[in-house]
């Protein structure tokens, strides 16, 4: 093969030739007597000419660059010419022969249906980052060149292969991706970590959650959910999102989560909780914000009382299917300041479902939010069985798939419906407590007839009765009327609670030997499994204590 009548033919090769035929053709501009150009060369300051690029070799410029370059012609592909380059990576070549033989390199890198696609359309394509069998990666280039006058049909047509070594590259890219794999596995283990390894089970509700990291594209993002007994029969339920992505969002989820607890445990307003940490969240990374739902569900007030800083609605499906959405009131995220957040409410009877949820649950790109969550709404009006099955019926709804783009958090909680025998282990009594001093031995009477109805042991009914009659005295030496005393047990502990007027926490004090008062709240927390007290929204308090029940009477 002559590689003369090739290089003739690559691309831009005679419209260079036919530049310099015009230029020697044409007449001198100057005159006709102009010095020649060889005698002006020598006349000027300027240096010699250079050869121009039409004027060198193609071989000899192919036979030195580093690249690698190959020849081929013909439907079939025989070897034209291959350079220095490439016959040092892969071996000498026979000119001649068809390449899908004598290149071997080129089959198992998948490049002949490319040659031929080249050869038909007289378009040049490029493949990027293919690793050879030498073990190092090329992007080739394959471009259409024509032989002689390039009137020889199929037979003419011939194909330039052009590797270049991205060896380098590719390596680079693939530490990077590495090191982006690890950071990725170090935020999801962080993420994990941080999140509740197991839910507290309230004693009347039944929960479930699930988290799930965006695909291994998406960097892990900062979303926490948890569930928090607060005693008195009342629960706490958090769900939230850290506006990042991710060791760093993690890290701030984690400080977040865990203030969230701390303040949980003070059994605020959901809007102060949310108050706090909104300097919180400052204080900790003025740059990143978060939204949070924080939500406390009370058995004997049958409703979710919560406050949002820029979270999605927490949604609530009766025992009749109807779905409500939690919409307002909704202050702007944490770390925003500046806000005073407020308490809303939403029903939650028995029977009913609420679901709490991250933006990746209902957000994608090409759809609206709202639409987002109506097809949520949907989902759950028709979700039966209990909180996980309903949980995964929503993940698997919202089409989240572990390529997903975004993390997702879902907390689902129930209500139950309770009726037979399960009903006779969850029971309420309450008591107005009018009058003056007649109004504590009132309460003990009370206290001692339904213990006695609810078949407790002799032992818990009088350390029930004196925990009533030491509760209810503080509550008349302190407090100011309406005075309420209620009862509750559920299968795993018996609750006593009286509230008043006066918004004056009691605090555990050491009493003196000569004080004849100031060890009421002193013996209740001795002989209780747990005591506290809160602010009620009237304006006044609820001071509790709780019985852990025996094994035999959670049964």
């Amino acid at each position: 093969m002559n590689f003369t009548r090739w290089s003739a033919r690559l691309p831009g090769t005679q419209r260079r030739a036919a530049a310099r035929t015009e230029q020697t053709t044409s007449p001198d501009r100057r005159g006709e007597g102009s010095v020649p150009a060889a005698r002006a060369e020598q006349l000027t300051d300027e240096p010699p000419s250079v050869p121009a690029v039409d004027e060198l070799r193609v071989r000899e410029v192919l036979d030195r660059v580093p690249s690698l370059v190959a020849l081929v012609h013909g439907p079939d592909h025989r070897i034209a010419y291959v350079n220095d380059a490439y016959t040092t990576a892969f071996g000498v070549r026979p000119l001649g022969e068809r390449a899908r033989e004598a290149l071997p390199e080129l089959d198992a890198l998948g490049l002949f249906p490319l040659l031929d696609q080249v050869q038909r359309s007289g378009k040049p394509r490029t493949v990027k980052s293919r690793k050879a069998p030498d073990g190092r990666s090329y992007t080739f280039t394959c471009t259409p060149v024509a032989q002689g006058d390039g009137k020889g049909g199929s037979d003419g047509r011939g194909v330039l292969v052009f590797a270049t070594d991205v060896t380098d590259h590719a390596e680079a890219a693939e530490r990077l991706r590495a090191s982006e794999r690890r950071q990725r596995e170090t935020a999801v283990t962080l993420q994990r970590s941080l999140l509740p390894q197991e839910l507290e089970e309230p004693d009347d509700l039944r929960v479930a959650a699930t988290y799930h990291p965006g695909g291994t594209e998406a960097a892990v993002g900062g979303d926490w959910y948890d569930v928090i007994t607060l005693g008195g029969g009342r629960t706490a339920l958090v769900i939230g999102d850290v506006m990042g992505r991710g060791v760093r969002a993690a890290a701030v989820m984690g400080q977040l989560r865990t203030a969230v607890r701390a303040y949980a445990r003070l059994d605020l307003p959901p809007h102060e909780v949310l108050q706090l940490l909104d300097g919180l969240a400052a204080e900790i990374d003025a740059n990143q914000i978060a939204t949070c739902a924080y939500a406390v569900h009370d058995p004997n007030e049958g409703k979710l009382v919560y406050a949002s800083a820029g979270h999605l609605p927490i949604l609530v499906c009766d025992e009749n299917g109807t779905v409500l959405r939690a919409d307002e009131p909704t202050g702007p995220p944490l770390g925003t300041g500046g806000w005073m957040h407020a308490s809303g409410s939403i029903p939650l009877g028995p029977g009913s479902t609420a679901v709490l949820y991250t933006d990746g649950l209902v957000e994608r790109r090409d759809a609206d939010l709202d639409e987002g969550i109506a097809a949520l709404e949907r989902a759950l009006a028709g979700a039966t069985g209990t909180p996980q099955v309903v949980c995964d019926r929503l993940v698997r709804s919202a089409g989240v798939t572990p390529d997903h783009d975004d993390d997702v958090a879902v907390l689902v909680l129930q209500h139950p419906a309770r009726t037979g025998p399960d009903s006779e282990l969850f029971r309420n009594a309450a008591l107005e407590l009018l009058g003056g001093v007649e109004a504590a031995p009132r309460a003990r009477a009370f206290a001692s007839g339904v213990l006695t109805s609810w078949r407790f042991p002799a032992d818990l009914h009088d350390l029930g009765v004196l925990a009533t009659s030491e509760l209810v005295a503080n509550s008349l030496q302190h407090g100011t009327p309406p005075m309420r005393l209620r009862l509750r047990r559920t299968d795993r502990r018996l609750i006593i609670e009286v509230t008043d007027g006066d918004d004056h926490l009691p605090r555990r004090r050491r009493a003196e030997p000569g004080d004849e008062s100031g060890r009421g709240i002193a013996i209740v927390a001795t002989i209780a499994s747990n005591w506290g007290c809160r602010r009620t929204p009237g304006g006044g308090k609820a001071v509790w204590c709780e019985f852990a029940l025996p094994r035999t009477q959670g049964t």
